[in-house]
């Protein structure tokens, strides 16, 4: 007797945990159910997928989609929109840059919301730490957040607090406490103030004096502090977006003594050298900043070496007046990036580097599920959510204005080639995205950590 299924995918080069494998996917409604050569049956849908690979959909631990409060800067249904068209599956949101942000039960409630009801993709949320809402943590992790984010400097929103040194080692024994990992944006405030006045008293504020200002030592001195509180508490920590391999090396320093820590880096640090963002301007503004062309081999290194745990989007963007006709200095730090992460990583790495599809998948889609203690995302294994990027590795593209779905059509990216699409992506078994359209309306539901 033939098995009957809702989804059968064919004929593709499948990413499967333990290698790529020439084989079929059995789904039935939002599970997959069987993984196989030339599987038996017959199904609602077949998808033939001959010269494609099926890819995990991948899962974006960093992102603002900044609603509710200022949705002129980005929302969730267009955030999640680009998302998808980039073969993602799953993001979390950052308590800021909405306004207010998210700090309390309240917030979390009209955050989730706009989510369930707009999102393309499913979800989930980082909630924030700050000096102010200590007394709030407990209530958070109840409504289901997956961890909490918190800066060692000014957030670039006033309402969002950077942590002092108490509020840091106060937080982290709570989270340490509560099971759930701390997430710190990690640069020294004291130092970047001091060395960005010193700019301007010189009259400098080009791209050359922001990254004078967050010079490296800003950065690893922040690292260093924060691992140090780590340390002592015993809380699960991620440093986000490291930009620097120095920054890799006193990480893979601390992991060898056994801290708990982790570390994410983001496209731009792989991609993109300062004399770029340079010349590109204020589009490629973010923080940390871009290094130097000698700093990027070294972070390629660490991340053949496997010493880099996630790359994310950082998808930062902000209304296009913050970036058009200021100086570099006041221009908004973040980038607008979630519709590229896998496109890059297969452009520059895996087709200018060798890096290898098996790496590209643990950055990109499994290693932050599994970290965060999400079940059923990240892995093609049965049982699993039936979610899947369908890749054509060859094909190329130059991006254009018109390929991007997030809400302002701006990246640093604009005009350059990449090698290696997203034809389709697929969420708990249902088209979500094809050909760089959206297919059906938003579907998205929040994930949970595992109890």
């Amino acid at each position: 007797m033939s098995n009957t299924y809702s989804l059968l995918i064919r004929g593709g080069k499948v990413m499967l945990p333990e290698g790529m494998q020439q084989v079929d996917i059995a789904v039935d409604g939002e599970k997959i159910v069987e993984i196989g050569p030339s599987l038996s049956g017959s199904a609602d849908r077949e998808i033939d997928a001959t010269g494609k690979v099926v890819f995990p959909g991948t899962f974006d631990g960093h992102v603002h989609f900044d609603e509710p409060g200022r949705t002129e800067w980005e929302t969730i249904k267009d955030g999640s929109a680009g998302l998808a068209a980039g073969g993602g599956t799953t993001f979390i949101d950052m308590p800021l840059n909405s306004s207010p942000c998210l700090l309390d039960k309240e917030e979390f409630q009209k955050k989730y919301d706009i989510a369930s009801h707009d999102s393309y993709t499913d979800f989930g949320f980082w909630g924030g730490l700050t000096p102010d809402n200590l007394d709030r943590l407990e209530e958070l992790a109840a409504c289901g957040v997956v961890g909490f984010k918190a800066f060692s400097c000014y957030s670039g929103i006033p309402e969002f607090k950077g942590i002092d040194d108490y509020s840091a080692l106060k937080g982290m024994e709570i989270i340490k406490k509560l099971g759930l990992p701390l997430m710190v944006h990690c640069e020294n405030d004291a130092l970047t103030a001091k060395l960005g006045a010193e700019q301007a008293a010189a009259g400098r504020d080009d791209a050359w004096a922001y990254f004078a200002a967050h010079a490296p030592i800003t950065e690893i001195e922040s690292i260093t502090r924060m691992i140090t509180f780590a340390e002592e508490t015993g809380v699960k920590l991620i440093i986000a977006h490291a930009s620097l391999g120095k920054s890799i090396d006193i990480i893979n320093a601390a992991r060898a003594r056994g801290v708990d820590v982790s570390v994410e880096t983001i496209g731009q640090y792989l991609i993109l050298t300062d004399e770029e963002v340079a010349a590109l301007g204020p589009v490629a503004k973010c923080s940390p900043p871009v290094r130097s062309k000698e700093n990027q081999p070294l972070m390629w290194a660490h991340l053949l070496a496997g010493d880099i745990d996630y790359v994310d989007s950082d998808h930062s963007p902000s209304d296009p007046s913050l970036k058009e006709g200021v100086s570099f200095m006041k221009a908004w730090g973040g980038i607008a990036s979630v519709q590229h992460t896998l496109t890059g990583l297969l452009t520059h790495g895996y087709h200018a580097r060798k890096v290898s599809l098996a790496r590209i998948m643990k950055l990109t889609c499994e290693n932050m599920p599994k970290s965060l203690r999400i079940e059923g995302k990240g892995k093609i294994a049965v049982g699993y959510d039936a979610d899947f990027a369908l890749i054509d590795l060859n094909r190329e593209y130059i991006l254009k204005a018109d390929d991007i779905l997030y809400k302002h059509h701006v990246s640093p990216y604009m005009g350059t080639r990449f090698k290696g699409a997203v034809d389709e992506t697929i969420l708990r078994g249902q088209t979500i995205m094809r050909d760089g359209k959206i297919i059906g309306t938003p579907r998205g539901r929040m994930i949970m950590c595992k109890g």
